[in-house]
């Protein structure tokens, strides 16, 4: 399906999926997608939308509508156009797959007896040795040789440094660092635009050891300049240079060389990067200047300020697109959750209609049914409570020494009634001898009824249900295993990927799909895990296996089963 991706603007990180048909984009309400931007017109484009592709209608606004930085009012949209409307800047997805479904057919990956074993690794050569085999070609006589060679180490070095970090200011930091390096420069700083404000704001400054360390003055005409016309700009005698005034802002600060260059991303100037040399006019009037910067180290410094601004634009997009995923989450989790809550209350609040009926006729009988559904819609809450703190945070075992089948038996036996209201049989096999272990007895107790409640649920409507949970100690491997076999509907073949995943439901409004994944992560927290086989139809086996880490002397003290009472 296409879709547009908000990446910058006060919808940033928002993805609208867009179906077939017509709807318009603007500030109001009664949008298909509304924007709250308020450089938006009230209704502002159209888009329209058939069999994935879509084409756009500005539809009068006062702004404009922009395509790939171009001012449009209509255009057919391709995937990884740029629409531009306000300050909201989008990127167009096509959902057209049938070109990549095309090259499966044309693209094979074959083994080495297909190939005809004429094909061999001749060289191979890592990052790191790239790198360094371009400080290891020999000087040249040529000086454009020597330039180029120079000028292609630095670019390779700045695509390495920003793209080993996710953290702007890190980034910022590592560019002008590596300026430093390689140009002499007195001072520098980085400025970025705020998208909000269309204001250039320091972020990183840097002067060379041995320099004034006084304020950065910039030129709002060099600013100007470099923002409006999109090119970077070198002064090195703001006299001598027409577009500048003598008596200006550059004569008057002192600075007689400096380079200013906009950091210009695919989508945009995302920033400036500026360098000088920093010499107070009562020097300049006694020794003269004498010039550091030239056309070279101009267009080194654009291109440095293109990688910088790709790495920028890359970052912002990989923090819009966690923050699309945290919502789309946080949506996913309370939608959840919130049917799942809907039910318990419905349950509580029928359970206390028959205690007030039965309360006002002194019908005992009406009062203790009531009750009992109240008390069982009161344990759903204590269950998903506990699942869902659980799941939220990390945490270590409370370990202690324990009896694992006494722990099992506990859970077989508070299942009893569960068992016996879905009208199936729930089997104990514990195992004869169970050395004392060390784990977490309550943790391992939900895990187990978690999975035991699956179980039965899985059986329930089954003619002949029947869950089977015994307890096993396999010296040689180190393992305890709870085994826990039904005859229920099964799962198949791509449901059981996602049976630990959050969430994830085979039980319709009756389950919240926290269970078993509450239960893998207990097993996880103790170094063990939860296996699972299942036959749609047949049933399932979930085998809990949890490494035995014996308690002092338990190898002659072996706990005898623990059965249930009947």
């Amino acid at each position: 399906m296409a879709s547009l991706f908000v990446i910058r603007g006060s919808d940033q990180g928002t993805r609208i999926e867009l179906e077939d048909g017509a709807l318009t984009i603007g500030r109001d309400k009664s949008n298909g997608i509304q924007l709250h931007d308020t450089e938006v017109s009230r209704k502002h484009v159209e888009i329209h939308c058939e069999k994935s592709k879509c084409s756009i209608c500005d539809l009068n606004s006062s702004n404009g509508t922009f395509m790939n930085g171009e001012r449009v009012e209509a255009a057919q949209l391709q995937s990884g156009d740029r629409l531009q409307v306000g300050r909201t800047l989008m990127i167009f997805t096509g959902g057209d797959e049938s070109d990549q479904r095309g090259l499966a057919s044309l693209v094979n990956i074959v083994g080495d007896q297909h190939s005809g074993g004429d094909s061999r690794i001749v060289q191979s050569l890592s990052q790191q040795e790239g790198s360094s085999l371009i400080d290891d070609i020999h000087a040249s006589t040529s000086p454009w040789l020597a330039r180029a060679r120079s000028n292609l180490q630095i670019m390779y070095r700045t695509a390495l440094a920003v793209s080993h970090t996710l953290d702007i200011d890190q980034l910022l930091n590592r560019i002008l660092e590596m300026i430093f390096e390689w140009v002499e420069a007195d001072r520098g700083c980085i400025m970025l635009l705020n998208q909000a404000t269309d204001e250039l704001e320091p972020k990183a400054r840097r002067t060379r050891r041995g320099s004034t360390d006084e304020k950065i003055n910039l030129s709002r005409r060099i600013l100007d300049y470099v923002m409006n016309h999109k090119e970077g700009v070198l002064t090195s005698d703001a006299s001598d240079d027409r577009r500048w005034d003598p008596g200006g802002s550059v004569v008057q600060m002192g600075v007689r060389e400096a380079i200013c260059v906009p950091m210009q991303g695919r989508y945009g100037i995302v920033g400036i990067v500026y360098i000088d040399t920093f010499t107070p006019p009562g020097q300049i009037l006694e020794h003269g200047v004498t010039r550091k910067f030239h056309e070279e180290h101009l267009k080194l410094m654009i291109a440095i300020g293109h990688q910088a601004a790709l790495a920028i634009e890359d970052t912002s997009y990989y923090s819009a697109m966690v923050q699309a995923e945290r919502l789309a989450a946080v949506g996913q989790t309370i939608a959840t959750l919130s049917h799942h809550i809907k039910n318990i209350l419905q349950g509580i609040r029928g359970g206390s209609y028959l205690i007030q009926e039965g309360l006002k006729g002194d019908e005992p009988e009406v009062v203790r049914k009531g009750w009992g559904i109240v008390e069982k819609n009161q344990e759903k809450i204590s269950n998903l409570v506990m699942d869902m703190l659980t799941f939220s945070k990390e945490r270590d075992p409370e370990v202690t020494e324990a009896n694992l089948n006494r722990v099992t038996a506990d859970v077989v036996e508070l299942m009893q009634i569960h068992s016996q209201d879905a009208n199936v049989q729930l089997i104990w096999r514990p195992a004869e001898q169970m050395p004392r272990l060390t784990f977490d007895p309550d943790g391992l107790h939900r895990a187990i009824l978690n999975v035991v409640t699956n179980a039965i649920d899985a059986c329930d409507g089954c003619e002949s249900g029947q869950v089977e949970v015994s307890t096993k100690f396999d010296a040689e491997a180190g393992h305890a295993l709870i085994r826990v076999v039904d005859n229920g509907v099964g799962i198949g073949p791509n449901d059981l990927k996602k049976v630990f995943v959050i969430f994830e439901s085979q039980k319709g409004g009756r389950g919240t799909g926290l269970g078993l994944s509450v239960s893998q992560k207990i097993m996880q927290e103790h170094g063990g895990e939860i296996e699972v086989t299942s036959t749609l139809g047949e049933g399932s086996c979930f085998v809990l296996r949890l490494p035995a880490v014996l308690c002092e002397g338990s190898e002659q003290a072996l706990s005898p089963a623990t059965r249930v009472p009947e």
